[in-house]
């Protein structure tokens, strides 16, 4: 096996970043315009699931973080407007070193020329040490990496996070919104480090994966699943949670069809909504069509709704698509409250 003792690593503050803190929108900045009917539409959606105890939950990879979302998603959590986030690995490593540091994203073309990529002393340990306590305690991978950001410490050491405040997992440990990590095993710079210990992070990632199950299995009757920006963990993980929950349902003469889901991304759907063969392996040429392996598509938009839900695709770049949801959804609730 490969001996990461040997890896030489350096300090995160002589890293040089893309992204800063100064990338992340106030809640009042000018945002470039986004037009969208569906969103009105979501925004509804997302107030009425609230009003009705239904859960609202908030699925994404890392890029909406990189993209400066930070503070709408935890107004949005403040607001009691999401129940659940469920994120990969890599938003626990941005919204770190954001707190950290106040910056993140490194260059990759620049520092996997000598192995410099990835290999860093401080976020390998800590959201390492986050999993080791997180199996000794019980708890998931999400709620360990939260806890140690809302309190400054991890197991005997105290953490310095002079941004603590534009932290969503710190938010989500403050008002007490579930908040899970679906990780895969070296998909993360974390796992390049010598304290990862894999036992601890498939474990309290596996805890996470149930947790995430317990409220897809909530969905029925209104609740909202949103997909933002996670081509491969959100649908996958939703896909095989949804199954379970239907099959204890089904047991109990029970449903779980009436729910909204949404997917933002950038990829060119074309008139995917009038083509109900697009995902019809079936269907001669459906699995010619690009389109057919690109799984929000598949499997949230079309599969697990058309037997009684509806699903919306928001097209466009998170810089813009995220900032209108919110807005829509303050809006909206300035209306109606």
């Amino acid at each position: 096996m490969f001996n990461r003792r040997k890896i030489k690593f350096l300090p995160l503050n002589q890293r040089k970043n893309k992204i800063t803190v100064q990338s992340i929108y106030r809640l009042d900045d000018k945002v470039a315009a986004y037009q969208n009917a569906d969103l009105k539409i979501l925004a509804s959606r997302v107030i009425a699931a609230r009003k009705n105890g239904k859960p609202v939950i908030w699925a994404m990879g890392a890029h909406p973080i990189r993209r400066g979302n930070s503070r709408f998603i935890i107004d949005l959590m403040k607001r009691g407007f999401i129940t659940h986030l469920a994120v990969n690995g890599a938003c626990a490593i941005h919204d770190f070193e954001f707190a950290a540091i106040g910056a993140t994203c490194e260059d990759v073309e620049f520092y996997i020329k000598n192995g410099r990529f990835g290999n860093w002393r401080e976020t390998g340990f800590y959201i390492n040490a986050a999993a080791k306590d997180g199996f000794k305690n019980k708890r998931g991978l999400g709620e360990s990496v939260a806890k140690m950001l809302y309190c400054g410490k991890i197991l005997s050491h105290s953490l310095q996070l002079p941004h603590k405040e534009i932290s969503i997992f710190r938010a989500a440990y403050e008002f007490k919104i579930l908040i899970t990590v679906h990780k895969g095993i070296g998909y993360d710079i974390t796992d390049q480090h010598p304290s990862a210990d894999f036992a601890a992070l498939g474990w309290t990632s596996g805890r996470d994966f149930l947790i995430f199950a317990d409220s897809i299995s909530k969905l029925e009757g209104g609740g909202v699943f949103l997909s933002i920006g996670t081509q491969v963990m959100g649908p996958e993980v939703y896909l095989k949670s949804l199954s379970m929950a239907r099959n204890v349902a089904s047991q109990q003469q029970k449903e779980i069809r009436k729910f909204t889901t949404a997917v933002f991304d950038i990829i060119d759907l074309g008139n995917w909504k009038d083509e109900p063969d697009v995902a019809n392996y079936k269907k001669p040429k459906a699995m010619a069509d690009p389109r057919y392996y690109f799984r929000p598509l598949k499997s949230i938009l079309i599969r697990t709704v058309k037997d009684g839900g509806e699903s919306f695709y928001i097209r466009g770049d998170f810089g813009t698509t995220i900032p209108a949801l919110y807005r829509c959804i303050v809006a909206e609730q300035d209306e109606i409250f």
